[in-house]
């Protein structure tokens, strides 16, 4: 049998993002510092990030993870969809890290195990570990977190294959008991419409994220199944909506939106980016 290595080395490192460390701290930076935040009447729970290259999706992303900048957290849970062609419906790493150029970040694995039994609980089945997998969408938002968090901390790794609402209501609610107490903040990785012109990218992103701030994971469901907007993160983005329910969160603020189009020029067929923030209003 053959042996995993402890740190799960980058795939994406220098084409899906700047390979060279200093140039992405100060790429990652400048989308943080470009982000023009509007008062966030609470605390943050959560934030919902794209996935796509940080040429494309990084000046959205810096919106997100300018919310917690200079925070501390003990733990991230991080939850992304899995592109690559795995069949269990919940993954997660093998490894007891990720590597990236800015260094490596450490896998909870007491509480991923806590996460996976109490899966196994509600769904019959947990997170099925899987090593070196290509997936971007989960490590792409690790240096945004690397340059925008002080001091150090741990990942809760999970990617979602499943699109059962069912699913990601118990994977959020189960999330929420793993992480009550903790010194948490909680990441849905999702890009938005894919390959619509812009004129209709930005109607379907429109209608996707009125939903999201609504504060509905059913409603964000019903747009998928209407037609009415899309994510291709849904699973991971419901489950984490639910989340940060369950952990006291009471609002959502979406703060930008583009597109590929935007960066290319090329609006034909474009990706849509969306960045938000969940809060859990401060006591009196």
């Amino acid at each position: 049998m053959a042996t995993i290595a402890p740190v799960r080395p980058s795939p994406i490192a220098g084409a899906w993002y700047e390979g060279n460390p200093k140039a992405l701290a100060y790429i990652v930076d400048q989308y943080l510092d470009q982000a023009e935040l509007p008062e966030l009447p609470g605390d943050v729970v959560a934030v919902i990030a794209p996935h796509a290259g940080h040429k494309y999706s990084g000046p959205v992303a810096g919106y997100a993870f300018a919310t917690v900048r200079a925070q501390s957290y003990d733990l991230v849970a991080v939850l992304s969809p899995m592109h690559q062609p795995y069949y269990e419906p919940l993954l997660t790493t093998a490894h007891a890290a990720y590597a990236t150029p800015l260094g490596e970040v450490p896998v909870d694995k007491d509480l991923l195990a806590d996460l996976d039994a109490r899966l196994r609980l509600v769904l019959g089945n947990g997170l099925t570990p899987v090593a070196y997998d290509q997936e971007h969408s989960l490590e792409i938002e690790l240096p945004f977190l690397q340059r925008a968090l002080a001091g150090e901390f741990k990942l809760l790794p999970v990617m979602v294959r499943s699109q059962s609402a069912s699913v990601s209501q118990k994977l959020g609610l189960a999330l929420a008991e793993t992480l009550s107490g903790k010194n948490a903040l909680v990441v849905a990785s999702t890009d938005l419409s894919h390959f619509y012109t812009q004129k209709e990218a930005v109607a379907l992103d429109t209608e996707m994220l009125r939903r999201v701030e609504s504060f509905s994971p059913e409603n964000v469901f019903s747009a998928e199944k209407e037609e009415q907007g899309f994510a291709c993160g849904l699973g991971a983005l419901t489950a984490v909506l639910w989340a940060a329910k369950a952990l006291g969160a009471d609002s959502v603020k979406v703060l930008r939106h583009a597109t590929s189009g935007d960066v290319t020029g090329d609006f034909s067929s474009v990706v849509g980016y969306g960045a938000a923030v969940i809060l859990k209003q401060k006591p009196e």
